[in-house]
């Protein structure tokens, strides 16, 4: 509606000056068709000049009968109709004339929804943005159940919407009300339902060995029917306006302790909407004897998954690496996780428990695992400079048990004779070893001081060590040296005689 002033002020200027509509409505600061309808409420539509013809004129007609036999048709289909009988006009007109012709299906009214005290509770996912944790970000999601006759709000905050977060959640609120409603309303959230054709439904087998153990109906809504849990619908508005906005918290177990405050102060205090004279709190103290009583033992909630172990000692989980022992290598172990814990299960053994991370890319080890595969490892590398010592110089055998029964340290002195034998070769070294133990001297520092005399008695220089790689295939190589003696007979060979 305009001031009776404005009207005036239109018609004058109509009557008056002869302006036309648009120049009016410029002038006044109205829309035109505010105009018009002014000049028409006062007899003087005519009088107004009417707009020009437009080019979708005069297949009116056929749109409106086309919409009418196919209200769902598509704009840019019937455009293309239109045009094979001779339109003109540009797709992005056509468009808002089609909006204005194409039928209008009639409003829907819904029934008011009433439940008994204990009867039904309404469970649904709220997604309120992303959390970052350490290198990663996810998802904050909100889980809320309502009870649909005194509208007490659980609510509790996760990092992911999974299967085990889901039943976490319904368990955490069936213990904070200290039982369960015999019927649970779901959306057709794949955590609920997994297909659906007609009445025909198939539930998520998890949901419904939780529903059997705490003996409560799971039951989907029709869909499109979201008026069906509109409690629910309205709790979450309600939490994103009441709790979340504008809130600090350090981490998620600080949120959801800000949660259940919430909960049982602001959320429980508000008037219920089945009795203006109760607050929910009051409603909840009728409706918690009506509950259904919970069982003595907890339904198991942590996600179990297959998780094979490759060449290192780790089961990948979530993004992130879990330490087991070195010994399950080269095996599909089990994977338990809950809010706070992952356990790896080989067979009915718990062989790793490790405290859930939730950032990215991190290896979660435990300090025993590495230290024990470090330890194999140190006595894996002793056993084979063993082996390849008794290859190359046999004698060092001997040298090693002598060593061994006089209390040496066998990790040094292997390594030792590696670097000699590195250093001089097989020959020189099983020389060495060999005068060594016939001074009853089963040492590597010995052994290195024959070598050293032998070098120096022969005038050579030092050795200079060669750097091998780290390959063991080079390092383990071992060449046995050809035996001298079979040149000896050459000693008394004239170089000089030709038929030599």
């Amino acid at each position: 509606m305009i001031p009776a002033e404005l009207e005036a002020k239109i018609l004058r200027l109509f009557h008056a000056e002869h302006w036309p509509v648009g120049t009016i409505a410029r002038q006044v600061g109205v829309h035109h068709v505010t105009v018009r309808r002014v000049l028409a409420q006062a007899g003087e539509l005519e009088a107004a000049r009417s707009p020009r013809p437009r080019r979708v004129d005069p297949f009116v007609p056929f749109i409106q009968e086309t919409l009418k036999q196919y209200p769902l048709l598509r704009a840019s289909r019937l455009y293309q109709m239109v045009r094979d009988r001779g339109y003109t006009g540009a797709p992005d007109h056509f468009r808002h004339v089609v909006a204005l012709y194409r039928p209008r299906p009639a409003a829907e009214a819904f029934l008011r929804l009433k439940t008994l005290p204990g009867e039904q509770a309404q469970v649904d996912w709220g997604h309120f943005g992303t959390l970052r944790v350490g290198n990663a970000e996810r998802p904050l999601m909100g889980f809320f159940v309502v009870l649909s006759w005194c509208r007490a709000v659980f609510l509790r905050f996760f990092l992911d919407a999974r299967m085990s977060s889901f039943l976490t959640g319904h368990q955490a609120a069936f213990l904070a009300w200290g039982g369960c409603p015999r019927i649970c309303l779901y959306d057709n959230l794949k955590s609920a339902v997994l297909e659906r054709h007609g009445d025909a439904i198939r539930f998520h087998p998890e949901l419904l060995a939780f529903s059997a153990h705490y003996r409560y109906e799971p039951r989907p809504v029709a869909p499109y029917r979201g008026n069906e849990k509109g409690r629910v619908e309205r709790a979450i508005q309600y939490a994103r306006h009441s709790f979340f906005a504008a809130r600090t918290f350090k981490d998620l177990d600080d949120l959801n302790e800000q949660a259940r405050r919430w909960c049982d102060t602001i959320a429980a205090d508000r008037p219920c909407p089945e009795d203006a004279t109760l607050t929910v709190r009051q409603a909840f103290e009728q409706e918690r004897p009506l509950l259904l009583p919970l069982p003595e033992n907890p339904f198991p909630t942590a996600e179990r998954l297959a998780a094979a172990v490759g060449k290192t000692p780790y089961v990948r989980f979530d993004g992130n690496d879990y330490s087991v022992p070195h010994d399950r290598v080269r095996r599909t172990l089990t994977v338990l996780a809950t809010e706070d814990t992952v356990r790896v299960i080989d067979g009915t053994h718990v062989v790793a428990t490790h405290s859930r991370s939730y950032r990215r890319g991190e290896q979660v080890e435990d300090p025993l695992h590495i230290q024990t595969l470090v330890d194999r490892k140190r006595e894996a590398r002793q056993h084979r400079g063993m082996d390849r010592l008794s290859h190359a110089v046999p004698p060092t055998s001997r040298l090693l048990i002598s060593l061994a029964e006089r209390g040496g340290n066998l990790g040094s002195a292997t390594a030792a004779l590696l670097r000699l034998l590195d250093a001089y070769g097989p020959v020189e070294l099983d020389l060495a070893v060999k005068e060594a133990l016939d001074r009853d001297a089963p040492h590597p520092h010995a052994v290195r001081h024959v070598l050293e005399r032998r070098r120096t008695e022969r005038g050579l220089p030092p050795p200079i060590p060669v750097a091998l790689p780290d390959d063991p295939r080079v390092r383990n190589l071992v060449v046995k040296p050809h035996d001298l003696t079979d040149y000896d007979h050459l000693e008394g060979t004239d170089d000089d005689d030709p038929t030599a």
